[in-house]
This record gives structure tokens, sequence and C-alpha cells, in this order.
């Protein structure tokens, strides 16, 4: 869930929502969750930020330690949301293996969703981190499913196949206004961010944060919807807020450091 699940690119109306939700001041509130502090301006809707080229393997580092995006054998992120009718339960978790992508040794990590317990998606997905501490999104193997049956697997890409490119989901020093690409598979995974604040403040039921760094992500793909997503120092991503078409909520409930 750190990981670019949100497909999404910011119209006008998203924009409009942004700036509603807080020109100078964010305060979203829902149950347990509070965010607050300052934000940046509007995103541009445009064909996003030019795609930074993947370093070779030797700019690699092993671990990943961006304490906004730290992966971790053994870490284990607990998320909830959606409604009383649809509860939606989100676990993410750094397994203990690795993939070879573009001569890269990535990490692999797992993200299971259910909604009323039941499985919706099921992905593996694979990030590597570079020797300036960006920690780099090399692709997904991504499955949907209906009733216990795999009905897509649309979403999936990997770096270097098929012209798809790796992107960024976290820099070492950011600046605010800074847009990245998180990925790129066109026509199939379009994900872009944006950082709104570096300074924030979050509550959630699994505690308080402070330096929480804010960004808007949004895609191509689907120019009606997009998110905010709050990453805390240490724990990686702890709430996320769909802005629009409909308004939505996911905390983070627990998290293991492994």
């Amino acid at each position: 869930m750190d990981t670019p699940r949100t497909k999404k690119h910011t119209p006008a109306a998203v924009v409009s929502a942004a700036v509603a939700f807080g020109a100078m001041v964010c305060s979203a509130q829902s149950g347990n969750a509070v965010a607050s502090g300052p934000v940046g301006g509007p995103v541009a809707a445009a064909k996003g930020p030019e795609i930074i080229p993947l370093p070779g393997p030797g700019s690699f580092v092993r671990k990943i330690d961006n304490p906004y995006s730290p992966f971790a054998p053994g870490m284990r992120w607990v998320y909830g949301g959606g409604t009383r009718e649809q509860r939606e339960r989100i676990v993410v978790k750094v397994l203990n293996r690795t993939k070879l992508i573009e001569g890269i040794t990535a990490t692999v990590v797992r993200d299971t969703v259910k909604v009323n317990d039941e499985v919706i998606e099921d992905t593996f997905d694979w990030y590597a981190q570079d020797l300036e501490g960006r920690v780099w999104y090399l692709g997904e193997a991504t499955k949907e499913y209906e009733n216990g049956q795999v009905v897509s697997t649309e979403g999936s890409w990997e770096a270097g196949v098929d012209g798809a490119k790796a992107g960024i989901i976290m820099f070492a020093q950011p600046e605010v206004g800074e847009a990245y690409r998180q990925e790129f598979y066109a026509g199939h995974a379009e994900d872009q961010g944006r950082f709104l604040t570096l300074d924030t403040r979050v509550a959630t039921k699994a505690g308080v944060f402070k330096r929480v760094r804010m960004t808007e992500d949004t895609t191509s793909l689907h120019p009606e919807i997009a998110e905010l997503k709050f990453y805390a120092p240490g724990v990686g991503i702890v709430l996320e807020f769909d802005l629009a078409p409909e308004a939505g909520r996911t905390e983070l409930l627990r998290f293991t450091a492994g």
C-alpha cells in the first residue's frame, strides 16, 4: 500500500476539490484519522512528468531503508477502510524473497485486499533503492478476484518488458511541488505523484505521526479520480484519502517493524 495502487489523473473538477480540501491548511477527519498541514497548489492536467531513466544495476543497494518507504523483510502493515456494508482490509508484507529485474535485485512485497473478508485483489510488487536513496518501483504481478476466481490481471507489468519503464515512489530529499512518475506501461499502468507538503501531522488508530509527507497520486488512465497519500518516517504510508469521484479513507491500523 505504499504501493502505487491508485491509477489516477487530476482534471479541473478534482483540482477544485483539492483546493477546497485546503489551500493553506489540509484538514481531513473521519473516525480517528486526522491530517493537518500546508498544501501546495493544484496539479496541472498535463501529460505528466518526465520519465527518469533507470540507473544501472551497480547504482543500487541491497537494503531499502528510505525512512519514508522502508521495505525490510518481515515488515507488515494492516490498513482498514470502507463502510459498514463494505469493510475493506489491506495487508502489506515484505517477503524474504527477491526478483531479478533489469539486472537489479528487487525486494518482493505482497499486497492483499479483502472486502468483507473476501479477497478481491492479490499483488506482488517489486522495489529497489538506488545510491541516492530513491525507492524505485520495478513492476507488479496482480490478480483481481470475484467469488474466489481470478477475473483480471490488468495492471501487471515489469520494467524492461513490452516497453514498460520503472518509476520512483519516494525520494530521499523531495521538494514541495515536485512531480514524478511512479510507473509507466502505456495504457496499463501510468501512475504519477506530486509532493504537496513535507511536514504535516497525522493521527490514525495506529498512532500519531509527525513530519509526514503528503502526495497527490493521479493517472492519465482514469482522469475522474485522485488520491492523497501520507507517508510517515519509519513507517511509510499511514493514511490515504480518495478525493473523487467519491470520498473515501483508508488508515493504518497496525504496523510491525519486522
